[in-house]
């Protein structure tokens, strides 16, 4: 088999498809993968990390909200989307796949638009419990549509709908081993541990919300904190002049296993793809949409988890309160093993086999 698997942009999209590809070589170890990803985004980076291919398009987004920065490179858009068409059916046409996988993000689009022209099965990876314009438009052509909340008739249809879920990255499953954790991150394996995780690319708004509030941490917690690269030297230095034994600040952390293990209470966007990682471990979350994204997703996302009373529902607003809140359920047992309980079902663990099953029947099928 040969499969293009094309998005990305951030986590949400790249750890899903590295996933997805993992279940592919699973079942059929001699599967050729290819990923196509947008050229200066985190998957030209990450995917060639875990063994795969990429190749990179030019391709990027149309800016909505109207500065002069935006104004600037949206003048650049379409120059860059034809480039990215051209090519898109370039890759295609070399590559000869035998389907196409979209999981989100802008060099989606051109690959799947030009695999479908092609005649190559498409199939569509949707995390979001409202989709992105992308995957809308890319859903006419598709064969399959594999979704992870309910309802997405709204939006898609019905007779394309498989309920998957979203993948996970399986190696979050693997840290057991409390202590292993503790002695990572040197932190006392006797007071409760807050981790915070702004996104792959870390949140500004958590951040700063998180750093204005540190006294109300105290000494009888302490905090895991994953900042983001672009935020990192700004929240040292204000640790660096104000020391804490009890904070562990770091831009990006490689052993997010050891991290959730040891996480007795998580702050996190609402992001589809981490909101699948914490109902998998079942972590007891606090749930910050990011107001930044298209259609305002990430809200629906973490409303479908708090209306279930399976995760706390914090406004990007609100951030300066997200120690207090988390403070509050710790003190709590009750409340936390509800919120453990109740996110558990929103669990899909087989979410990466069965969208790579759907992929070769889709395969099968086209071959008949």
């Amino acid at each position: 088999m040969k499969v293009i698997i094309s998005g990305g942009g951030t986590g949400g999209h790249i750890f899903p498809a590295i996933s997805i590809a993992n279940a592919l070589r699973e079942i059929d170890p001699s599967t050729e993968i290819l990923f196509v990803g947008a050229k200066g985004k985190m998957e030209m980076e990450k995917v060639p990390a875990e063994g795969y291919e990429i190749k990179g398009l030019p391709v990027a987004g149309f800016h909505r909200q109207i500065t002069l920065h935006n104004v600037i490179r949206n003048i650049a858009f379409p120059f860059k989307l034809i480039a990215s068409m051209y090519q898109a059916r370039k890759i295609v046409k070399t590559f000869k796949p035998d389907a196409a996988v979209g999981v989100g993000g802008y060099a989606s689009g051109p690959v799947l638009k030009s695999a479908s022209s092609a005649g190559i099965p498409c199939l569509l990876q949707e995390q979001n419990s409202f989709p992105g314009v992308t995957n809308r438009i890319l859903a006419q052509k598709a064969k399959k549509i594999c979704v992870a909340y309910p309802n997405m008739e709204r939006f898609f249809d019905a007779n394309k709908i498989i309920m998957t879920g979203n993948p996970v990255r399986q190696q979050l499953l693997q840290a057991t081993n409390k202590s292993e954790g503790y002695e990572y991150f040197g932190v006392d394996p006797n007071k409760p541990v807050i981790l915070v995780i702004g996104g792959s690319l870390g949140a500004r708004s958590i951040n700063n919300g998180i750093k204005e509030t540190l006294d109300v941490l105290g000494e009888d917690c302490q905090l895991i904190w994953q900042t983001g690269k672009i935020y990192y030297d700004d929240i040292k230095a204000t640790l660096d002049a104000n020391p804490r034994a009890n904070v562990k600040a770091m831009a990006f952390i490689q052993r997010m296993d050891l991290a959730f293990a040891i996480a007795d209470i998580v702050i996190s966007r609402a992001g589809a793809s981490s909101i699948s990682e914490l109902s998998l471990l079942g972590k007891p979350s606090i749930l910050v949409p990011s107001p930044n994204v298209s259609e305002d997703h990430q809200t629906k996302n973490a409303r479908a988890l708090s209306d279930k009373d399976a995760a706390i529902l914090v406004r990007d607003a609100d951030t300066t309160s997200l120690l207090r809140e988390a403070k509050e359920a710790l003190a709590e047992p009750g409340k936390l093993e509800t919120l453990k309980t109740n996110i558990k079902e929103f669990a899909r663990p087989n979410a990466a086999m069965d969208i790579a099953n759907e992929v070769i029947a889709l395969i099968k099928q086209n071959k008949l």
